[in-house]
This record gives structure tokens, sequence and C-alpha cells, in this order.
């Protein structure tokens, strides 16, 4: 997808001007911002997935995410997280949805999860992935449970003294399609109890393993699908973690990856107002553009509101994470990404008029970014656990200090 400005119906859609740098954060340092311009940069507008990993990994991007090189003390996030954020902001001025929530997910899930992992295996799995020389795809959500039911998840790893042999499905699965590693998340033991689960490290060409693209056309990039894992024997060494900590090492890196997807939600949300404001400056009505249009600028500064007001929310819940390990503030903010981007880009829609419907208009960005109220927990979860945190909340709520 890319960016376009509004143009009369018998013409070319013409590119919009070139994006801000959005890694130019007066809080970041500069030389990580440098390293941004130095890698994106040169690649194609249409770099697909694979190309963008193998650059970030190449000049050292990856690596300087992860700035202590293994996770710090237990509760603290593994991950750069400004830095984290100026990327992510980057890739999304590229405009190719896919490819950013690609990256995402291995950034902010995936390698921390191998990080923290004992076993050469693990090591060298990760080392690689820092380099660009391999991709992974995080595969929890399953095809015999729904996706917030990690719970009731049915994929089973049999575990032998010799050997081990996974069995069952993944379903839309990010980088599941092009991936060389699969990070699985496995039933060990019948029931619904947290240590029933165990992560399993599975090479994507092991025999018994499927990878098949999931049948949409949105996301383009981001090599997303279904698995099948039929009878797939594997060494032990390929078991992640001790015994039953799957799903507990899986909270604690969740919080990351929410954090990771509010700062997409900031920068993806700020480009199409930047590109909806643009074309209400040259579409005009009764010879007025329409960005004069008292409604319509009325409408436009909601959204602006709306936005600011969550980039003010990821900066409180960020700060309250890392130095109170606050889990329960990630989840809200988790509920409030999937509220306002939704509600902003659907009024940016509304307002692109027909525009919204062309190539990497608003409507389809619209569909794509539904993927933040869903992945890493559904909305409506999200709520009923800041329902369930209610006295937390009201009690922040109080007289300011």
């Amino acid at each position: 997808m890319s960016d376009t400005r509004y143009a009369p119906p018998d013409t070319p859609l013409a590119p919009a001007d070139p994006p801000q740098d959005h890694a130019a954060d007066p809080d970041l340092d500069p030389d990580f911002s440098a390293l941004l311009r130095r890698t994106l940069g040169p690649l194609p507008p249409d770099a697909d997935a694979a190309a963008v990993w193998r650059a970030l990994g190449r000049d050292g991007v990856t690596a300087a995410l992860y700035p202590t090189g293994r996770p710090g003390p237990p509760g603290a996030p593994p991950v750069d997280l400004a830095r984290l954020g100026a990327l992510l902001a980057a890739l999304d001025a590229r405009a190719e949805n896919g490819v950013t929530l690609s990256v995402l997910v291995q950034t902010a899930s995936a390698l921390p999860l191998l990080a923290a992992a004992p076993g050469e295996r693990c090591a060298t799995t990760h080392a690689h992935l820092l380099t660009g020389a391999a991709r992974v795809a995080l595969a929890a959500t399953d095809e015999g449970a729904p996706g917030s039911d990690l719970a009731a998840l049915t994929t089973r790893v049999d575990v032998h003294d010799d050997h081990l042999t996974l069995h069952g499905g993944k379903r839309w699965i990010t980088n599941a399609v092009g991936a060389d590693h699969l990070l699985v998340l496995a039933r060990q033991r019948p029931g619904r109890h947290f240590t029933s689960f165990r992560w399993v490290l599975v090479p994507a060409d092991a025999p018994g393993v499927t990878a098949t693209p999931a049948d949409t056309p949105l996301l383009a990039g981001s090599g997303t699908g279904h698995l099948r894992f039929d009878a797939v024997r594997l060494t032990p060494d390929h078991l992640v973690g001790g015994a039953g900590r799957a799903l507990a090492s899986f909270a604690r890196h969740m919080a990351t990856e929410r954090i990771a997807g509010a700062h997409w939600a900031v920068a993806l949300t700020a480009r199409v107002l930047r590109a909806t404001r643009d074309r209400l400056e040259h579409r005009e009505a009764d010879g007025r553009p329409l960005w004069q249009n008292p409604v319509i600028r009325r409408d436009f500064a909601a959204c602006l509101v709306r936005v600011t007001q969550l980039r003010a929310l990821l900066d409180t819940v960020t700060e309250r994470v890392t130095a109170d390990r606050d889990l329960a503030w990630a989840g809200l903010l988790k509920a409030a990404v999937g509220q306002e981007a939704d509600a902003v880009l659907s009024r940016c829609a509304d307002l692109q008029g027909a525009d919204g419907l062309a190539e990497g208009g608003a409507q389809r960005i619209r569909a794509e970014a539904a993927v933040l109220g869903l992945g890493g927990g559904a909305t409506d979860l999200m709520l009923a656990q800041v329902a369930d945190r209610a006295d937390t909340f009201l009690d922040r709520l109080g007289p300011c200090p």
C-alpha cells in the first residue's frame, strides 16, 4: 500500500509528500535515529518483509533494540521501548502495514522469549534472528480454541526420553508463511492450569509441518497463515524454557507487545490524519476546500484529540510498566488502542469519501488496522479485564498530588 493525495477522477493518484521523520524524537538518541535512516532509506518502497528484516539485522537495528543483550530484572521490559517505538513509526511511514506487523511480532514477543530461554539451540536461533539471517513466527492462537482462550488450546507436545512429538494446528499466525522457525505454544499436560503448557521451537521445514496462507487480501507481506503439525518428531533440545512456564513467560512479554502495538497505532492514525487533511485541503465543494467546512473541521479535531490522548496514555503506561511492573495498565492501553484506532480510522474513511476506497485509502487501512483490536487480546476481553481491576484504576483517578 502507499499513501496518496486527492486528485480529480480522470487523473492518476499521485504519491503524497514524503512523510516526516517520525524517528526524530527529541527523547531518542540521535545515533539510533540516524541508523534507522541509513537502513530504511535505501530500501525500495515495495521491499517485502524478508528484505526489511534482513536489512534491520544486517545494519544492527534489531540488535540495538536490546542494548543489554539479555533480559533485565524479572518483570522489566527486555526491549528498549523508545527505540522500538521509533522503529515502528519509521516502518509505518513506508505505509506497508503487513511488513510493520511482521517486524512488530518478532521484535516485541518472539525475540524476547527466545533471549530468556536457556540452551544452545535457542541461543543460536536468537543470534540468527538478530542478524536478519532467519525469521520466526510466534504461534500461539490455536485452531482448537478461541484466540482469547489459550488455556483451551488443543495443540499438544508429547515428551519422551529421547524425542518429542508435536500434534495440532495454529490459525492466523503472523510470519507463518516464510518463517524459518516457529515458536509454538503447546499443551504438555491435560487441564486448564497455567503450568500445563510448553513452548516448542520448530524448524519450519521439519517433516510434518505445513504452512498455508490465510485467505485474506489484508496485511499483504505479513506472511499470515495457518500451521499444521502432523506428528512432528523433534529432539528434546527443541523445548524452550522450563516445564510449565510457557504461559507465565508469555504473559510477561505481552506487556511489551501491547506497548509496541500502541506505538504503531499512534503512528498509523497520525499518518492517516495527515493524509485526510491533505485531501480535504485539495478537494473543493461549492468553490471552497472541504477543509474550511466547520463540521468537517470539528470531526477532524475530535480525531486529533483522540490520538493525542492515546499518546499521552501510552507515555503514562510505559512509565508504570517499566517502573512499577504494573501489567494491568498494559491491558487498559490495549483496550484503548482497539477503541481509539477504530474510531479515528472510521471517521477518516468517511471524510475521505470515495477516495478512501483507493489503494492505500482509509477504508483499506481501517480494515487492516483491525488487527490492533484483535492481536494480543481482543478489545472486549481487555475491557473485561479493566472492569476486573476497576478499583485500581479508580484509585489512580483520585486527586492529583
